[in-house]
């Protein structure tokens, strides 16, 4: 007896240009950690610990990310990663995998949405925070259901107000801000006494004082 054909696996249509991947990846890695909690950072393990623990913390996500571009190049796949557990490791490991990664960003969403809902509070001082959560939670949701491309689109622009955030930021910090303090002892506890450069994350020490 003559076997039908196997079909042939989904794939998925490339809409994504370079410029969207790149941009993906470096706001990929600039979350509200880096506008929130940096300053404090700072000024709790001093500049050299901050230095050494992003250090270690980017090593650890170099090693995992090339083995994984390893993988993808070696095989190719239009599922995630966890499909790489399955096959090495057991279909109880991938199905492991896969759930834990699904609980990392749902636990990491949240949190994100709640510090966005805090910093629109700062500006806006009579809304409630979690008006603000519903508000990104639907902008998100509507960003994810409609085309690829015009996802690809919205987060090229937005990482890269991120980017360019940071650099007005590290801009400022070095003395190109067109108007300064006529006494800079005027605020003595605003700067902790750490050595090196505190960067990007001078400007949230800055507000906290």
């Amino acid at each position: 007896m003559k076997q039908s054909p196997t079909p042939a696996e989904g794939q998925f249509k490339r809409t994504m240009k370079a410029r969207h991947l790149v941009m993906l990846s470096l706001g990929g890695v600039i979350g509200t950690g880096l506008f929130f909690n940096t300053g404090y950072i700072i000024s709790t393990t001093g500049a050299l610990g901050t230095l050494l623990a992003y250090m270690i913390g980017a090593l650890v996500v170099y090693l995992v990310m090339l083995c994984l571009g390893e993988l993808s190049v070696a095989m190719p796949e239009t599922g995630a990663f966890h499909v790489y557990a399955s096959r090495y490791l057991g279909p109880g490991t991938g199905y492991t995998v896969a759930w834990l990664y699904w609980l990392t960003w749902t636990v990491a969403l949240g949190s994100s949405l709640t510090a966005a809902g805090f910093c629109m509070q700062y500006w806006f001082p009579q809304s409630p925070v979690w008006l603000w959560c519903l508000v990104f939670c639907i902008a998100i949701f509507l960003l994810n259901v409609v085309t690829t491309r015009f996802f690809a689109e919205s987060e090229f622009w937005f990482s890269l107000i991120k980017v360019i955030t940071i650099l007005a930021f590290i801009v400022l910090r070095w003395g190109g801000a067109v108007r300064h303090y006529p006494d800079e002892g005027r605020y003595p506890c605003a700067v902790p006494a750490q050595s090196g450069p505190p960067q990007a994350g001078y400007p949230t020490v800055r507000c906290r004082s």
